[in-house]
């Protein structure tokens, strides 16, 4: 039951420039005066939404991956954002996981946005991470994720009883995940589709998500508004912002996930199916 505080950083990112973003997310998270356990950055934070991998990757074994451990231990959170990683000849728009002690996981992109060629780029990840912090269960993707909800799908596990017995509340189940967390470089001019989804998802998983996106204007010319959101179970806005960089720092409470969860237990009523 133990409460998970999170925070994420809105920013505009300097376009295909690692080192002017670390420097600039540096001086945000040591800005920082509240307590946190967890720090989200954008999709492609250290370039910006980047369709040249073969000038801007790196390695697991390069700076940023190594910054992000420096940070991580420093201020002894949870670090996370994707970036242009390039292993075995391939190249990945990978989320790093990065835990305290240099530990990580990570996730890469699975559904690639081929309106913008991402896909004759990079290759399409096929694994989910669903990390594990406090007892909460935390699915991470990125951007266009977004759009396809069997990705997103929470599925229920039954928690094994006696014969005879029935699956009366949320303490009988094993959900798969209680925070789902978007990091984006999602256009403006697309908007409406990011907040919409962004509360479908949480509303159909009956879970907290966070949608965490970029402002400013790209290499390309295309404006990103923000819009981060931070959205209930039951799809209430708990945190918007729109345009202006901001960093925010939010509380989640396990009691009124599992509370939503009892009260609405439509997990009951789910599809069975599996994802390829």
């Amino acid at each position: 039951m133990a409460p998970l505080t999170i925070t994420t950083l809105q920013t505009n990112l300097i376009w295909e420039n690692k080192n002017a973003n670390l420097q600039l997310l540096s001086k945000k998270i040591n800005s920082l005066q509240e307590k946190t356990e967890i720090i989200v950055l954008p999709e492609m934070f250290t370039t910006g939404f980047s369709m040249q991998p073969k000038l801007f990757a790196e390695t697991m074994e390069g700076e940023t991956v190594q910054w992000m451990k420096e940070v991580s231990s420093a201020n002894k959170i949870i670090l996370t954002g994707s970036l242009i990683i390039e292993e075995e000849g391939k190249y990945y728009n990978r989320l790093i996981w990065m835990l305290p002690n240099g530990e990580y996981g990570y996730y890469d992109k699975r559904h690639l946005f081929g309106f913008a060629e991402e896909d004759k780029h990079y290759t399409a990840g096929s694994k989910r991470l669903i990390a594990s912090v406090k007892g909460w269960k935390i699915n991470l993707q990125i951007c266009y994720d977004l759009r396809f909800p069997v990705w997103a799908r929470n599925r229920i596990t039954p928690i094994e009883k006696s014969v005879g017995e029935e699956i009366h509340s949320a303490d009988d189940i094993r959900p798969e995940f209680d925070v789902l967390i978007y990091v984006a470089n999602w256009p403006e001019r697309r908007s409406h589709a990011w907040k919409t989804l962004l509360c479908a998802r949480a509303i159909e998983n009956q879970c907290y998500v966070i949608g965490l996106n970029r402002v400013g204007i790209d290499g390309n010319n295309i404006s990103h508004s923000g819009n981060s959101l931070v959205i209930d179970p039951l799809g209430e806005v708990l945190y918007h912002m729109v345009d202006e960089e901001d960093i925010f720092t939010i509380t989640l409470q396990k009691e009124w996930l599992i509370e939503v969860r009892n009260k609405f237990p439509f997990w009951k009523d789910a599809d069975d199916f599996n994802f390829r």
